[in-house]
């Protein structure tokens, strides 16, 4: 049974419901994981707003010192941390190493948590007064993470959240919740005092009460774009901080001077690495003007080259629960009947290995429209449409007026249309002949439209914000030529 873990420890009380979790390359059920009533949620943020009375006036020494050590942990056992994320979502190891290297890097801009929360100082604002600004921690925040990143996703949250001096109460997926339960346990053996970072796992009943719960202040979730717009919604109502980053459609725009063979490379990685399971996957390539049939082409032959399987060579695993594999390879009959042409289709793909587990291989559709559930949903699978524009100014419409706004790229040789596109695209993070591209730590991550719900990206300069407060203070100490009451409005003199 995977634990909560509450004041630093794993909570021994026997839960009132437990869930599933699945070995989705077998199908099988592999262990269970306790569901935390409200009681359960309310002990952990009970122990987070207790830790916090302290753990708020450490110093910047101790909790970069922290950090630091926790990075070396994780930095150490990083190799552990990916066996357990493609034990629990499917995803090939190689790839969940991936997931915890960006996930280091997010560690380690918040062992610079010293230099990141200087504030501003005025010396004589005023005569012999000066004024100057602090950051203070909110409180206890409470993070949703969603369950295609187990690692890297809280990791975006927690030690930003932690270093700026707050106490966390994080809630994982249900479906792979053990990585959170490491990541705790290596905070624990860094020096992280009990209380700090608490995990509660379980479904809507405890994603309702950390919403709810007076005592949180902040709430920071990933997610799809209608639980994200419920979260933001009902977490806004209860008074709480809220960042909500949803769904995408992320479309990879092929201009017609772009490298083909780069650009193919690039859909087939950028589609199909981690099963699609990816909010910045590229679900769309928009092919513009006369280079359709030949990108298709050299897409179609690189996906035959695709090893899916859970062997040591295989470079994509399943997907994460059967019920989600159903839902993926409904949209492929969807896809038929709306009139797309099914180039490739994924439920044929040859598995390396034990076959019984929730497979589906990479499926690509071309001559896809815009009317068409294949492209209007975020499928979050191994489906890659291609749509085809006759001009640059064709494909900008299309990507502006889809209601997503997460990620998107150009391929081009062109320089000054990528600068066009850059300025043009309604779009959070655009990549110029990088598909997938999600920015380095000290940048921040968020998009636009229904992609995000609140007003603050994560990680990087934003998450440091989010997790704060700012206050400014005006002074003035007294000097021995003060004296005298003056009943007029202050001035700045």
């Amino acid at each position: 049974m995977i634990k909560h873990w509450i004041n630093g420890k794993h909570w021994e009380d026997a839960p009132e419901r437990a869930g599933d979790v699945y070995d989705p390359a077998t199908g099988k059920v592999a262990n269970q994981v306790a569901f935390a009533s409200v009681s359960e949620v309310d002990a952990a943020v009970s122990a987070a707003a207790e830790a916090f009375a302290s753990w708020r006036n450490a110093s910047l020494a101790q909790r970069s010192t922290v950090m630091f050590k926790f990075r070396e942990l994780l930095n150490a056992r990083k190799g552990d941390l990916a066996a357990i994320v493609s034990a629990e979502h499917g995803k090939v190891v190689s790839d969940a190493g991936g997931e915890i290297q960006r996930a280091l890097e997010s560690v380690e801009y918040a062992c610079g948590i010293p230099q990141l929360l200087k504030g501003g100082f005025s010396e004589n604002a005023s005569t012999r007064v000066d004024v100057y600004s602090i950051q203070q921690p909110v409180g206890v925040v409470g993070v949703i993470s969603p369950f295609n990143f187990p690692a890297m996703v809280p990791l975006w949250f927690v030690p930003t959240a932690i270093a700026c001096g707050n106490a966390v109460v994080l809630k994982p997926s249900e479906k792979d919740p053990s990585a959170s339960i490491f990541i705790a346990e290596l905070f624990a053996e860094a020096g992280l005092p009990g209380g700090v970072l608490n995990v509660v796992h379980g479904d809507k009943v405890a994603v309702d009460r950390l919403l709810e719960h007076p005592v949180v202040k902040a709430i920071s979730f990933v997610g799809s774009t209608p639980i994200a717009r419920y979260v933001y919604e009902t977490g806004t109502a209860h008074g709480k901080r809220v960042q909500a980053l949803g769904g995408a459609k992320n479309h990879m725009v092929v201009l017609p001077d772009a490298d083909l063979d780069l650009a193919a490379d690039a859909a087939v990685s950028a589609g199909f690495g981690s099963a699609g399971e990816r909010c910045m996957a590229i679900s769309v390539v928009v092919a513009v003007g006369p280079v359709g049939d030949e990108l298709v082409s050299k897409i179609k032959s690189r996906i035959a080259d695709v090893q899916v399987g859970s062997g040591p060579s295989c470079e994509m695993g399943p997907l994460v629960t059967g019920a989600h594999r159903d839902k993926v390879t409904s949209y492929l009959d969807a896809g038929v009947e709306a009139g797309a042409s099914l180039v490739v289709d994924g439920r044929n793909h040859p598995i390396d290995g034990d076959a019984s587990g929730f497979w589906l291989g990479p499926t690509l559709f071309d001559h896809v429209g815009t009317d068409m559930t294949i492209y209007t949903d975020e499928i979050f699978g191994p489906v890659l449409s291609v749509v085809r524009c006759d001009s640059y100014e064709e494909a900008v419409e299309l990507v502006n007026s889809n209601r997503y706004g997460n990620g998107t790229a150009i391929f081009t040789n062109d320089g000054g249309a990528a600068r066009r596109f850059q300025n043009e695209i309604e779009v959070g993070m655009v990549g110029v002949n990088v598909p997938i591209p999600v920015p380095v730590a000290y940048y921040s991550f968020g998009g636009w439209k229904e992609s995000l719900f609140g007003d603050s990206h994560a990680y990087g300069p934003h998450g440091v914000h989010f997790f704060t407060r700012s206050k400014v203070i005006t002074s003035r100490w007294l000097d021995p030529s003060h004296g005298g009451v003056n009943l007029g409005f202050p001035q700045n003199t």
